[in-house]
């Protein structure tokens, strides 16, 4: 845009509004207007302001310097006004020459970018140690997590079978479970050799079992013993029975046992998994003592129930379960059930238990 032209635009004239051009032959694309004649104190405008890429204009009243792209024309001849300084060209993400002003600072290098890398990865590894951290506690790597607990009240969680999670070893590093006892009561034998127990056999109406019973969480087989038939109804035959059994109790080959811990879990086992629910239980006796030679829990209890729905003439029954510490990685136990339809045979539960002896 020439000069003329510009005071057309603008209908201005006089010396305050001359425009002052570059002589012929030099380039024009810095144009330099001083501001108004009255003006005083710091001249507005006076930090140069580059606009790349736009062409001078003629709204130079505020003193605004503005330029084209191309600012290496040469200085103006007033140099009381701002003049411009052409900037070197400064590659992206390359340090800027000594000297050279950087867009925003004052120049010099520019800051590396090493500890923005070094907070990310630092970042990334803080997140996966708490990842980690947060699989142990909860037990995804295997085994139980913390929080884990055990049925019937059981300890914190521990390896192996269900009992010695419920019931780790204590930390008596001698084997407590057998000492030579008494002979046994003279009469006929039921003999358990893989439980490693013996007990007093019982005549008529008494039976000799040929089942195998491992109902419940525990799982303990009861294969070998006596029963006989009390009544039967819409559920099946309802027994009165002496059976025995054995159960894995310890970790790996360990033959030490937390016994009360053990008969306890067995007792609430069988509770659960033998009678009709839900069921009262009268305690009569719980203790550990020594039965034949060997270490013993015994509970013996009186359950009250009522499933006469189904059409069952009993609502109660009395039940002894004994388990032995054998000197094994298994636990043997004896479970004698007594109908309150039969409690005649009520004196079988103590009989079968204080005849029990290590099987030879």
């Amino acid at each position: 845009m020439t000069e003329h032209s510009d005071r057309e635009r603008t209908g201005r004239s006089g010396p305050e509004h001359d425009v002052w051009s570059r002589p012929s032959g030099e380039s024009d694309h810095v144009v330099v207007v001083p501001p108004s004649a009255g003006r005083s104190g710091p001249l507005p405008g006076s930090t140069p302001i580059v606009r790349p890429g736009h062409p001078a204009h003629h709204d130079a009243e505020t003193g605004l310097i503005t330029a084209s792209h191309d600012l290496g024309a040469p200085q103006p001849p007033d140099a009381g006004r701002g003049w411009l300084r052409r900037r070197a060209p400064i590659a992206l993400g390359a340090p800027a020459a000594p000297g050279t002003e950087l867009p925003g600072g004052t120049g010099g290098p520019r800051p590396p970018r090493l500890g923005l890398f070094l907070g990310i990865a630092g970042g990334l590894l803080g997140l996966g140690l708490v990842v980690v951290l947060v699989l142990a506690l909860t037990g995804s790597f295997g085994g139980g997590g913390l929080g884990d607990k055990l049925p019937f009240g059981g300890k914190d969680k521990q390896t192996g079978p269900p009992l010695a999670q419920a019931c780790p070893p204590p930390t008596a590093t001698a084997n407590p479970g057998y000492r030579e006892g008494p002979p046994p009561p003279p009469g006929p034998r039921t003999t358990d050799t893989k439980a490693g127990i013996s007990y007093q056999r019982f005549g008529a109406p008494w039976q000799d079992w040929h089942d195998d019973w491992y109902a419940g969480q525990l799982k303990v087989h009861y294969v070998t013993g006596q029963s006989f038939v009390t009544e039967r109804y819409s559920g099946g035959e309802y027994l009165a029975s002496v059976l025995s059994g054995s159960v894995p109790a310890t970790v790996n080959d360990g033959n030490i046992l937390d016994l009360k811990c053990v008969g306890q879990q067995i007792v609430a086992d069988v509770r659960k998994s033998y009678y009709p629910q839900p069921n009262q239980m009268d305690s009569i006796e719980s203790k550990l003592t020594t039965v034949g030679g060997l270490h013993a829990w015994v509970s013996i209890f009186r359950l009250h129930f009522d499933d006469s729905t189904q059409g069952l003439k009993a609502k109660s029954e009395l039940v002894g379960v004994a388990t032995f510490d054998v000197g094994k990685p298994t636990a043997a136990v004896l479970y004698v059930s007594i109908p309150g339809t039969h409690q005649q045979y009520d004196s079988v539960v103590s009989d079968a238990i204080d005849s029990v002896r290590a099987a030879n």
